[in-house]
């Protein structure tokens, strides 16, 4: 089994400008921190109720220091899309290492995870469901995002398929890649089962693409 080829850096693949802050070193922790109870903030109470004092109250930083960390407003909003991204990412991305003799089995695990993290994470939901035209009270800007998001996901699953011997014709790869993410994308919007049974169902289209027979 071929090794998946690393995939490039989230900013890089979803396009998006971190800036404001160090990448690295001490002040990466003040960071992760603001990011993580920004998020926590927008859960609970809605991106507008967020102001950079209160977000600076809430971690016991300056204000100023949440502007050298983070940047302006935007920015910050980019960030908190770019981790909700990150734990999207990551999610499918361990599925498929954890199933590298099943593409069904692999999708099964990707699509329940990222189902059920999305039933329990209002934000992973939010950033989601903007990705398949559902619009956001949470977080407005998540409008801006949905193309990157979905190649960024397209990207990382067709890295992973080209590992499989799924014998699909090189012109029928992506149709592929691109209906298994806009499933879940729309079970993540609207679900009408629970995510055990619809990643189930998805895994049953797939297998029936693909061809090969179903792993329980």
């Amino acid at each position: 089994m071929a090794e998946v080829t690393p995939r490039p850096a989230l900013s890089a693949l979803l396009g998006i400008e971190t800036g404001g802050g160090p990448s690295s070193g001490p002040g990466r922790s003040w960071r992760d921190r603001l990011i993580a109870q920004a998020a926590e903030l927008t859960r609970s109470g809605g991106w507008q109720a967020i102001t950079m004092a209160k977000l600076a109250d809430r971690v016991g930083v300056s204000r100023q220091t949440v502007y050298n960390e983070i940047g302006s407003k935007r920015q910050l909003a980019e960030a908190m899309i770019m981790h909700e991204l990150e734990v999207f990412l990551q999610a499918v991305d361990a599925a498929f290492e954890e199933h590298p003799e099943s593409l069904s089995t692999a999708i099964r695990a990707a699509a329940t995870r990222v189902l059920e993290m999305a039933r329990r994470n209002p934000l992973l939901h939010a950033v989601l469901s903007a990705s398949h035209g559902a619009e956001s009270t949470l977080l407005p800007l998540l409008t801006t995002q949905v193309e990157p998001l979905l190649e960024a996901a397209h990207g990382l699953v067709r890295r992973h398929l080209d590992t499989y011997d799924h014998g699909l014709d090189e012109d029928r790869i992506d149709p592929l890649v691109d209906m298994v993410i806009r499933l879940v994308l729309s079970h993540v919007t609207a679900p009408s089962t629970s995510p055990a049974e619809t990643a189930e169902n998805i895994a049953w289209i797939a297998e029936r693409v693909l061809g090969e027979r179903l792993n329980p």
